[in-house]
């Protein structure tokens, strides 16, 4: 038994994780995607290869607040269900692995690849210290499972403290690759191409424009179909500024992007408190873009209550744009795979007339729902979820400026100081035949809500007492209706 002892002690802790139960805490997403454990920020490097889904995002191996900056890795078939991969860039040198993207090179234009038929996957990522950030490469010949660094990086510095965040794909038209890079305290993106991922040559800046009120970061340029007309696409640009995000739509020559919407005018992919880095996977089967991004912000993300992990993704979301008025709008829809984790579905028929409030017969705090409602002229109508005592999420719209909101002023928050400061959200909205459509989705901590088939979208953490799972409508006094109500409690990715 004495020789037996130390190999028992040295088995303990493995026993111990293995008794542990992740994706069951209090305030873990069931149908959003998070890490097992520690810190994570930006998703990157989205790609498709071989069947597979590759979410690659920042994290912290070793705590539950951001530092030690690493590449995160998991993969899916599906978007929907996710099989973890070990740490695919570590830091090293004393170098974190910042934000970046990764490229399949079908064509083996870098030479990185062993064999013809399996092409290298590429990252293209900025390795950061305390005084540089310049632009890195890593490949994998092994379908992402494991990662060597190029020998010649770095491939692009400007001996720049603020220059970052590559996000690279191959423009077919010139047959170059091309790289949107963001110069953070210029507002600007810096456009490059480069015939094999390892020579870059500046082509062009993009900006400032719109939102210059923070530092720009994590570009995305892609194009994506015009709604209605599938032939027709449009190229859209990314950008975000501290704990918001913006947009543009308009037109790619392969070396600078032309922005076609007003250049006063400033529009965002999702107007919610909690939406941050979103990036896209380009190469979908369908080549129709869905985008990712980070359910959290910068102003509170490391003190928000949840343990031992920290940082989600959003819902993916296939994109699209539409001319509204005058001007181009992002529309996105969320992904129909994610159908799949719908339980019995619960309907109630008919309409239902409020004046002041009507409690729902089901109650959940990580549910699917659809309604319409007609709002009242120049009143105050809406959905509360998380209901309990005098706690709610409020989901609303105000007829008499015609914009949809989102409140979260009556939910817990004492975990921050910052956390309330941005507790109500609102955006421009108008109705449709009358009616505002809205798809809600509440998945614990997180809720998204999608208005007029993806016209407008927000996403908010919030962080509601255990039984606060009531759903009510709201009314101002005058007579709101509710139709076509559908609810689904939903099934977790993880089992």
């Amino acid at each position: 038994m004495k020789k037996l002892a130390p190999l028992l002690l040295n088995l303990i802790p493995f026993l111990m994780q293995a008794q542990t139960t992740f994706y069951e805490e209090r305030f873990r997403p069931q149908y959003h995607f998070s890490s097992q454990k520690n810190w994570i920020n930006d998703p990157n490097g989205l790609v498709y290869h071989n069947g597979e889904y590759h979410l690659f995002y920042q994290h912290n191996p070793f705590g539950n607040i951001w530092g030690h900056m690493s590449w995160g890795h998991s993969v899916s078939k599906d978007l929907v269900k996710w099989k973890p991969l070990p740490l695919a860039l570590k830091e090293e040198g004393g170098k974190m692995a910042f934000s970046g993207s990764v490229v399949v090179d079908t064509k083996n234009t870098s030479a990185l690849g062993k064999k013809k038929e399996n092409p290298p996957m590429v990252a293209v990522f900025t390795a950061h210290d305390s005084i540089n950030q310049s632009q890195y490469l890593a490949f994998s010949n092994d379908q992402g499972r494991s990662w060597n660094s190029f020998a010649g990086n770095p491939v692009l510095d400007l001996n720049k403290r603020d220059f970052r965040d590559p996000n690279v794909f191959w423009y077919e038209q010139t047959k170059q690759w091309v790289m949107m890079v963001s110069m953070p305290i210029e507002k600007m993106i810096s456009i490059y191409t480069s015939p094999n991922l390892k020579k870059w040559t500046f082509q062009s800046n993009f900006g400032p424009i719109g939102d210059t009120s923070g530092v720009w970061e994590c570009p995305d340029l892609f194009q994506v179909p015009i709604a209605g007309e599938p032939n027709k696409k449009k190229w859209v640009l990314l950008i975000s500024q501290n704990s918001s995000m913006q947009y543009y739509v308009g037109e790619f020559d392969g070396k600078k992007f032309y922005n076609e919407n007003s250049p006063s005018k400033i529009v965002r992919p999702d107007y919610g408190s909690d939406y941050y880095a979103a990036i896209t996977f380009k190469n979908t089967p369908d080549r129709i873009p869905v985008s990712i991004g980070w359910v959290n912000n910068w102003n509170y993300a490391n003190e928000i209550p949840t343990d031992p992990w920290k940082g989600a993704m959003s819902i993916p979301r296939k994109l699209s744009v539409k001319k509204i008025g005058s001007e181009w709008s992002l529309v996105q829809e969320p992904i129909k795979a994610l159908r799949a984790m719908r339980s019995m579905e619960e309907r109630l028929s008919g309409t239902i007339s409020v004046k002041n409030s009507y409690t729902l017969p089901f109650k959940s705090n990580c549910f699917e729902m659809e309604v319409d409602l007609k709002p009242v002229k120049n009143g105050i109508c809406g959905i509360k979820v998380a209901v309990g005592g005098n706690r709610s999420f409020i989901i609303g719209y105000d007829s008499k400026s015609a914009q949809l909101f989102t409140d979260r002023s009556n939910t817990p928050s004492n975990f921050s100081k910052q956390f309330p400061l941005s507790a109500k959200k609102y955006a421009s909205l108008k109705t449709q035949n009358d009616k505002v459509k809205l798809h809600i989705f509440f998945d614990k901590s997180i809720v998204e809500v999608y208005a007029n088939n993806g016209e407008l979208v927000f996403t908010s953490q919030v962080f509601p007492e255990e039984t606060d799972t009531g759903i009510e409508f709201f009314s101002d006094g005058n007579d709101t209706v509710f139709e076509q109500i559908s609810f689904w409690p939903m099934r977790s990715i993880w089992k």
